[in-house]
């Protein structure tokens, strides 16, 4: 009967996901579902959607909310995050200051000027929970799907004792489009993936044991499947090999594609996308929260995610692989040790276990080493307090630096840091510096 504490869980759309998948499994059909979240409302809707789902499944799991954290964690086997530190408001933040400067953005949850933002917001966020999890559920595996992934699980591993790994979906998305792409069942694609989140490669492309990386080169040469997805072919065109998060995001991990008009015009970039998920997100939690209401049911579709087939492994030994983005030890020989790494990962009644993966293709890993520079710039940010080190992840940003001169990353950073106090750690408050370089 394991406990599942989902914190954030006003995040109803999503943890009505999780949830679902979870449920879906009998051998879990005694889970205990304890909510958690910083909003009532919200908290009060998971709640009456997770009793909804229970009883369409008829299974004996049980469900509990509190707005108190700490005891919703009380001995929890697993913890699922999913918390967005200022929701849609710090968003909108994050995109309007920079368009000010002239830097526009996409998605900007990941990487970029927004990237750094909500990280800073996050990190301390995380680091109590995972405090309080030291205190009240210390041996809990926490299983986060909290962007910017790859920040987050770093200082999570480097600054705390709890067991964790980072998820996400573009692996399995991923692999859904090259099956569209080449025009074969999903399930018969054979692939070898590694690298960063939102950055990782598929560095083997089989059917059958042959490669089909030669097919997917040829189907690119077609226009309406090239369109579909113009920023990745591009990467492959120049790289050789195709990566795992969308076109939108990958845009605004270089700096060759949102620096000119012309340019996002021509690979058709979805300049303030997130903003308009941002808004479809919050028209969704009003629309679920009519549907339960009025008593209404739920689909019970099954998801991509891992969450739930991590839990089922560890609850029952089945053997299975997913990808996890974990600390880099000695995984990805020529990534930093001091960096999180997306590798494939076996889970069963042992835990993650990830994988030796080696060294990468070196042009591949010095792609990664861009992002990563401004990751462990951010993380090393908030751990250590060094407000130094937030304008240089700004200023090491590939986009950001595509766009803006140093003067001008040096006054948007000061503004944002300006607009989100409220949601930033103390140590931003104090030693800044002035656009010209100065310490004020």
């Amino acid at each position: 009967m394991p406990k599942i504490t989902i914190i954030g869980a006003g995040s109803v759309v999503f943890a009505k996901r999780l949830i679902t998948d979870i449920l879906s499994y009998p051998e879990l059909k005694d889970s205990v579902f304890s909510l958690t979240d910083i909003n009532a409302e919200r908290l009060q809707t998971a709640q009456k959607m997770a009793e909804t789902l229970v009883l369409q499944f008829g299974n004996g799991a049980s469900v509990e909310a509190s707005l108190d954290r700490k005891y919703a964690l009380q001995n929890a086997d697993y913890v699922l995050n999913l918390i967005q530190v200022g929701m849609h408001e710090a968003t909108l933040l994050d995109f309007e200051i920079p368009k000010k400067y002239g830097l526009k953005q996409t998605i900007a949850d990941t990487l970029g000027v927004g990237g750094v933002f909500r990280t800073l917001r996050t990190i301390p966020v995380m680091l109590d929970i995972c405090r309080d999890m030291e205190e009240v559920c210390p041996e809990a595996l926490l299983l986060n799907y909290t962007n910017p992934m790859a920040m987050l699980i770093l200082a999570i591993q480097k600054a705390t004792s709890i067991k964790s790994v980072g998820l996400c979906h573009s692996v399995q998305n991923t692999a859904d489009d090259l099956a569209s792409y080449l025009n074969i069942p999903v399930n018969e694609l054979e692939y070898k993936v590694a690298g960063i989140n939102h950055m990782a490669w598929f560095l083997e492309l089989k059917r059958n044991g042959k490669d089909i990386y030669p097919e997917l080169f040829k189907a690119m040469e077609k226009a309406e499947i090239f369109n579909k997805d113009k920023v990745r072919f591009e990467m492959m065109r120049r790289l050789n090999y195709f990566v795992t998060e969308s076109s939108e995001h990958m845009s605004e991990y270089t700096p060759y594609f949102i620096k000119r008009d012309s340019l996002i015009n021509q690979f058709d970039i979805p300049i303030d996308e997130y903003v308009r998920r941002s808004e479809r997100n919050l028209e969704r939690f009003a629309e679920t929260k009519k549907k339960i209401d009025r008593g209404e049911s739920f689909e019970g579709e099954k998801s991509h995610e891992y969450g739930a087939p991590i839990i089922h492994s560890i609850e029952t030994g089945t053997n299975r692989e997913i990808w996890g983005n974990v600390l880099n030890t000695n995984l990805i020989t020529n990534l930093p040790q001091n960096a999180c790494v997306e590798v494939p990962c076996l889970v069963n009644k042992g835990g993650i276990q990830p994988i030796h993966v080696g060294e990468l293709p070196p042009h591949l890993a010095a792609m990664n080493m861009t992002n990563i520079n401004v990751q462990q710039l951010t993380v090393e940010a908030a751990l250590t307090g060094n407000i130094d080190y937030v304008y240089q992840a700004v200023m090491l940003d590939p986009h950001t630096s595509s766009v803006l001169s140093l003067d001008e990353i040096w006054s948007m950073t000061k503004e944002l840091l300006d607009a989100h106090e409220a949601y930033l750690p103390p140590f931003t408050k104090g030693r800044n510096l002035s656009f010209t370089g100065a310490i004020v």
